[in-house]
């Protein structure tokens, strides 16, 4: 009787072949290039490694990594949002165009993203000129770090949400609408509390690419130590120096702190698609 109460719990066949499966990719492509990080730094006495990663160039690396990262993933949270509601609510002519635009930053080579990004942004480019004499740095400065990593992190916030705006059912918001509540109010109450979970998921996956972002960002960035340097160079940096072990011992600790930050993310999209079950 036991046996056929579990089997009968099982609706798919084939589950211990497929997560056998699973795990095994997963630990071939993921968990054992990570654990090579934290063995590879494990070299290091812990004097030696708390030296290496709060050293004052590095601490401002992580400082410029992060906050350029989340302020990118927070524009795009809100720009992408209104992307996707234009390509799904409304009808107009080069639709298809401008929806094949969106996918644009993920086939663009990364490194052509940042010169041509850098080329408009520049003291003399095409719109830094008009900056300039305002007193508007764009390129050589965390604004136009954050502004490369908009560009490749817009699609991600766009794609997750776009689904999710087709499938959602318009007979609520046509009951809100007959029972007077305005337009606002419909999309505060009735759609929003739906766009929450793929909000965040967007969000996630802007934030963490952004985090290791380097093509598009080590031309724009200028590369100056303390002010405009990421993570990701200081770690190339380090490996063209033969600092093998300093170079895992930073890495380890922006994966560290980019997994509890997911991790995190991954808690509130949690809690809200609950919320919204719940509701």
């Amino acid at each position: 009787m036991k046996g056929s109460k579990r089997k009968s719990r099982r609706v798919l066949p084939g589950f211990g072949l497929s997560m056998g499966f699973t795990i095994f990719y997963l630990g071939l492509l993921v968990l054992i290039p990570l654990s090579a990080v934290f063995i590879k730094t494990s070299g290091l006495s812990w004097g030696e490694f708390w030296e290496t990663v709060t050293a004052p160039r590095v601490l401002a690396s992580y400082k410029i990594s992060f906050l350029t990262a989340f302020f990118a993933a927070l524009v795009n949270l809100v720009f992408g949002l209104l992307v996707a509601w234009v390509l799904v609510r409304y009808q107009f002519p080069g639709k298809r165009l401008v929806d094949s635009l969106v996918d644009l930053p993920f086939a663009l080579p990364t490194a052509v993203a940042g010169i041509a990004l850098t080329a408009i942004y520049a003291p003399n480019g095409w719109i830094g000129k008009f900056l300039e004499p305002l007193g508007i740095k764009v390129a050589f400065s965390p604004i136009g770090i954050t502004i490369a990593l908009i560009f490749i992190g817009l699609p991600f916030v766009v794609r997750t949400v776009q689904p999710v705006l087709q499938d959602l059912e318009k007979d609520t918001e046509e009951a809100a609408a007959m029972l007077g509540a305005y337009r606002a109010r419909t999309f505060r109450s009735v759609i929003l509390p739906e766009l929450i979970p793929p909000l965040l998921t967007g969000f996630a996956m802007a934030f963490a690419r952004g985090i290791g972002e380097y093509g598009s960002v080590v031309f724009i960035s200028g590369n100056m130590p303390m002010k405009t340097e990421i993570a990701p160079l200081l770690i190339m940096t380090k490996l063209e120096q033969y600092d093998y072990m300093g170079a895992t011992a930073i890495a380890a600790v922006m994966l560290v702190l980019s997994f509890l930050l997911l991790l995190l993310i991954n808690y509130l999209q949690w809690r809200a698609g609950r919320r919204v079950i719940a509701e």
